[in-house]
């Protein structure tokens, strides 16, 4: 069983930045990070491949980064140039099974998650 404990969610100004992070108790293969605002779906905003190789939400390229640090077993979701539409519950998410990067956004991916973080956005 893999545990992931996210961190670092708050209030931001638009405009401002944030940085979560993902503690992981195991390395995974495949990482990804999603959010959700009540009502909706849930969204993928990036992910992570065992490469390295990262893939973005079309809403969030640009101005959102994700990096991978194994030796500390951490994911770290960058957040620049914040709108007030980002404002939503943060998702760590993990799987170890092979997957295109196409699929990496799609949370039928991923059998582990974490708690979430709330992050709010204000105009």
């Amino acid at each position: 069983q893999v545990q992931l404990v996210e961190s670092g969610g708050g209030s931001v100004e638009a405009g401002g930045g944030l940085r979560l992070s993902c503690a992981y108790s195991s390395n995974m293969y495949y990482m990804g990070w999603f959010r959700q605002t009540p009502g909706k779906k849930r969204e993928g905003v990036a992910g992570v491949n065992v490469g390295g190789s990262t893939t973005y939400a079309d809403s969030v390229k640009g101005r959102f980064t994700i990096s991978k640090d194994n030796a500390k077993r951490t994911l770290y979701p960058q957040m620049n140039t914040m709108k007030p539409e980002d404002t939503a519950m943060y998702y760590c998410a993990a799987d170890g099974r092979g997957k295109p990067m196409a699929r990496l956004l799609s949370e039928d991916e991923y059998r582990y998650w974490g708690q979430g973080t709330q992050v709010t956005v204000s105009s």
